[in-house]
């Protein structure tokens, strides 16, 4: 019947995208074996005059040979909405949430910054970012064959999906990287300084990391596993804040003062919108419209409740009450861990790195931020870079075969090695790197405002604007 049809269909479908290896048989239960399916999907489609779309008919494993790419729509419609799911983290997504943070007279330049990363990391990205993070190159940089997107028309693919759709897919991720470092350098820095920057760090600092673990490089093909970002965005930025924050010096009025936030309503509607992106974010990095996408919206949306949770219940026991700025720092902080995490660890592992996330982010911008001595103005570092390590490091305890199948790491021992020499050599290359691009500007344009247009507001000193 017209069921029977449509299971078969699926089949193909989903046998065609394993490629003919051992998981062909674990789908074929209830059937006699794989190539009878072939000649059944193939008689039912062509005694019906139907034209089979070519992925519904695959060849048998011994035929198979490279399988050419080809375009799925699918797929390419799934990467087209997690785009725009991304975009929308930052902006309006992570300048609502650190606007709200910040006090009254700087929420216009704090939403700025996050607004001027989406423009000018557009930029660097199709000139030269995307060319050294994705281009052939060598182990540590792409080279520069895709300057200006050249040679990428509209019928290249990467995968199952357009190439110029990975493009600005990935551009997204860039963009973010670069606002959340903002958080760090709230309400003290020049304006003009973080332009120029962020300009240079999204191509110095982002490319070639992003170029490590996606884009062919030596922590890739080491076999570390970054699902969606936990070393090239989160613990990138979390460290590059952090630098950024010492480089700049506190405050002024920091412990003196109130620095309360000014509307914390900002916060969790930034938070939200964060929160419902990540969709796009984890499960956008399936690259397809597939059970991958699927499963990783659910780890992502548990992790993000346990974090919650596990952030209140902890806040409630130190400081007496929980707070909504910690529900929301906690679901920030879930979505930070389940990062790498989102396309290889089941619903359990999920649950785990949640709770684990929620406790050890708290820690990082209570305990660890007074240690560090930093003003991390909105704890980019404290959810971001301690989030990412956490993250990254649980990646290789909770890597399930179940979710994996034959790729899960055969060794814990040695992708837990892989895992931390991730952690490691991407804090070590960003804090260099961050370190020398603002010694540079410091030492040229200077990176921090004057004491009086700080008192002022980063509004109206470096805007001539004003929130009543």
């Amino acid at each position: 019947g017209k069921r029977m049809k449509k299971a078969l269909l699926a089949f193909g479908l989903s046998s065609a995208l394993f490629g003919g290896s051992a998981a062909w048989a674990e789908q074929a239960t209830a059937v006699d074996s794989p190539t009878s399916q072939v000649t059944l999907v193939t008689t039912q489609t062509s005694s019906q005059n139907v034209p089979a779309p070519i992925e519904s008919v695959p060849l048998p494993a011994s035929e198979a040979t490279e399988p050419e790419a080809v375009l799925d729509t699918g797929d390419t419609a799934w990467i087209l909405i997690s785009t725009a799911l991304v975009l929308l983290m930052t902006i309006p997504g992570l300048a609502l949430f650190y606007a709200g943070m910040v006090r009254k007279k700087n929420v216009l330049s704090t939403m700025a910054h996050s607004f001027v990363a989406a423009a000018v990391v557009s930029i660097t990205w199709i000139l030269v970012g995307y060319s050294l993070a994705f281009g052939e190159g060598n182990a540590f940089i792409g080279n520069l064959d895709k300057v200006m997107l050249s040679g990428i028309g509209t019928d290249a693919l990467t995968g199952s999906i357009p190439e110029i759709l990975f493009v600005i897919f990935q551009m997204t991720f860039a963009i973010i990287t670069v606002a959340i470092i903002s958080g760090s350098i709230a309400e003290r820095m020049k304006f003009g300084a973080f332009v120029a920057f962020i300009a240079i760090w999204s191509i110095v600092v982002y490319a070639p990391i992003t170029h490590w673990v996606w884009g062919g490089g030596w922590l890739g093909n080491d076999g570390a596993l970054d699902f969606a970002g936990g070393t090239v965005v989160h613990i990138n930025s979390g460290v590059a804040g952090l630098i950024a924050a010492y480089m700049l010096g506190k405050r002024m009025g920091l412990g003196r003062e109130s620095m309360a936030p000014h509307n914390l309503t900002l916060t969790v509607l930034g938070a939200s919108l964060l929160w419902v992106g990540w969709f796009g974010f984890n499960g956008g990095s399936a690259l397809g419209a597939n059970g991958s996408a699927g499963y990783a919206l659910v780890v992502t949306q548990v992790a993000a409740a346990a974090a919650t949770l596990s952030w209140l219940v902890t806040e409630k026991m130190v400081r007496g009450k929980a707070s909504v700025l910690g529900g929301a720092s906690g679901a920030v902080a879930g979505l930070v861990v389940i990062t790498p995490a989102a396309g290889f660890v089941t619903v359990g592992g999920a649950l785990a790195m949640g709770l684990i996330g929620g406790v050890v982010c708290f820690w990082g911008i209570t305990a660890l931020k007074r240690m560090l001595k930093a003003d991390d103005s909105l704890d980019a570092f404290g959810l971001h870079g301690v989030g990412g390590i956490v993250g990254a490091i649980l990646t290789a305890f909770f890597a399930s075969e179940f979710i994996m199948g034959d790729a899960v790491p055969s060794n814990l021992m040695h992708q837990l090695w892989v895992q931390v020499e991730g952690v490691l050599a991407t804090v070590a290359y960003s804090a260099v790197l961050t370190f020398i691009i603002l010694k540079v500007l410091d030492l040229t344009i200077g990176i921090r405002v004057a004491s009086d247009d700080e008192r002022m507001g980063l509004d109206l000193s470096q805007h001539g604007e004003r929130v009543e």
